[in-house]
């Protein structure tokens, strides 16, 4: 059974947003009052947070699809909409959120930390809030936009300030059991354990924590086994504890011998940009085993020359519990130390991040077809516009077409060459075509067509009763026209007929 989850995949979907009412307010001897639909709701979003008090993402393991709330459809009397309701996931600190690419998004390593993963759809505006001066009473609303949907990687990275490091069965996780309260999984089979245990350590005054990472074997930072996954739990930690096994019965190996292995998987294996190498960070060596004459005398053989490398050197016993004060209070000076230099260093510069707008809110980007050329038009606003959209509405699709001439679409369209009827494509997937038509008469603003209608987009062809009137005068006109003009040739040729008798 899985109980350990240091990597998984989310899928997820915010909420869309709600869409705005078309409504006009009635009384009592005030039959139309005024337009009084209400906004849409926003969509909820997906956030996660940093929780100290989660050590896994196995819920995520099961459970990778999450949704959030969506936003309630305006309503009459200025009623908005609801928002829809939130999601929040709790991850364990030290959590880097990726996108479906591999880039980084985020690193969740601070307690507490809270992040946006999903961008809930904006509410949509009611015919109130559209309505101004010159469109007293709009017979459309703004639909709600669908929220984000996507794909996103969570990676955790253990969070401690000690990492130890070695060979299978080196005891490691009997010395994280030995000097806290952990209660890892100890056996006497290689690979025992299969995640990273952590444990609180209190040394003296100092407090830290300590991680047992899985065993280490030649050729992990290649791949190697399962050395790729347990190496990226050392990343953040402060110091690294050589455990090596002095009591081993394994032929060919020794002290000397795995502890130039394990160093040369630490020095092969990349960190991020800014993190300190592996190699190059606070190291101890922990002669584990003492307590077995074998590995004692084989403790005190190779102590000499570890220590003629730099490293300092303790000989302890899990069982008999031997040396782990002394390696507890030496950890702990390597961690006040830190603390202290972290501390006394200059907080970095906080980097505040103003939009400011693009100079060009879109593009238009000119692609070849069976039929012709077809414009195609990007960017976020004329994008979010089409999705707010009422295409079953003429009022609604007159509006499109002025917020995308007063953004200057239509002058760039002319520029990259397109000619009235052309194919113009707002959008990637979820695209609409449209056949273009500049506009030549005053925004929809300056109209009195009837409320939901605007006359650019009148495709009717059935004439009004007006219209068919008018059409009779000139007809009835053409025939008494036509009929003059038969008389005068009739009396004519009468008149000739006499001269020639």
């Amino acid at each position: 059974m899985v109980t350990f989850v240091d990597r998984v995949t989310l899928h997820l979907r915010a909420g869309r947003g709600g869409n705005g009412c078309v409504s006009v307010k009635r009384e009592k001897f005030k039959p139309l009052a005024g337009p009084d639909g209400g906004n849409g709701g926003h969509g909820g979003d997906v956030v996660l947070i940093a929780d100290p008090q989660t050590t896994t993402l196995l819920s995520y393991h099961h459970s990778p699809h999450r949704s959030a709330g969506n936003g309630g459809f305006g309503m009459g009397d200025h009623r908005s909409g609801a928002a829809g309701e939130p999601v929040e996931l709790n991850v364990p600190v030290g959590t880097v959120v990726k996108d479906a690419a591999g880039e980084t998004i985020v690193d969740m390593i601070t307690p507490g930390m809270r992040f946006i993963a999903a961008q809930g759809g904006i509410g949509g505006l009611g015919n109130a809030t559209l309505a101004n001066p010159k469109r007293k009473a709009p017979g459309f609303a703004l639909l709600g936009t669908p929220g984000w949907e996507g794909d996103l990687n969570l990676e955790l990275k253990t969070v401690a300030d000690i990492a130890l490091v070695g060979f299978p069965s080196a005891g490691k996780s009997s010395l994280v059991a030995a000097v806290s309260a952990a209660r890892p999984k100890i056996a006497d089979y290689p690979f025992t354990t299969l995640h990273p245990n952590l444990g609180v350590v209190q040394a003296g005054e100092v407090r830290f924590t300590i991680a047992d990472v899985p065993g280490l074997i030649e050729g992990a930072s290649e791949g190697r086994g399962l050395g790729l996954e347990f190496l990226r739990h050392v990343e953040r930690c402060t110091a690294l504890v050589h455990v090596l096994d002095c009591a081993t019965l394994e032929p060919g190996r020794d002290p000397l011998t795995d502890l130039d292995i394990i160093l040369a998987e630490l020095a092969a294996y990349p960190v991020p940009e800014g993190q300190v190498p592996l190699i190059e960070r606070p190291q101890l060596v922990a002669l584990n085993k003492v307590d077995v004459p074998e590995g004692k005398d084989l403790a005190d053989l190779v102590r000499p020359e570890i220590e003629a490398r730099g490293f300092r050197v303790f000989e302890i016993s899990t069982v008999s519990r031997a040396g782990l004060r002394e390696l507890t209070f030496a950890l702990g000076e390597v961690v006040e130390k830190h603390r202290a230099e972290l501390a006394a260093a200059p907080a970095p510069e906080r980097i505040v991040i103003r939009p400011t707008g693009s100079e060009k809110a879109f593009t238009v980007r000119v692609e070849g077809g069976t039929y012709g050329p077809i414009f195609r038009v990007l960017g976020e606003k004329p994008v979010r516009w089409m999705q707010q959209t009422d295409f079953q509405n003429e009022e609604a699709v007159g509006y499109l077409a002025d917020r995308l001439e007063k953004l200057g679409v239509e002058t760039e369209l002319y520029k990259v060459g397109a000619t009235p009827g052309a194919t113009v494509v707002i959008g990637e997937d979820d695209a609409v075509v449209f056949d273009w038509h500049p506009t030549m008469s005053s925004p929809a603003e300056l109209m009195t067509a009837p409320r939901g209608t605007d006359p650019r987009l009148d495709l009717n062809p059935r004439r009004t009763t007006d219209q068919r009137r008018e059409r009779y005068k000139e007809r009835m006109d053409a025939k008494a026209a036509a009929r003059a003009e038969d008389e005068v040739e009739r009396k004519a040729r009468h008149a000739e007929e006499i001269t020639e008798q």
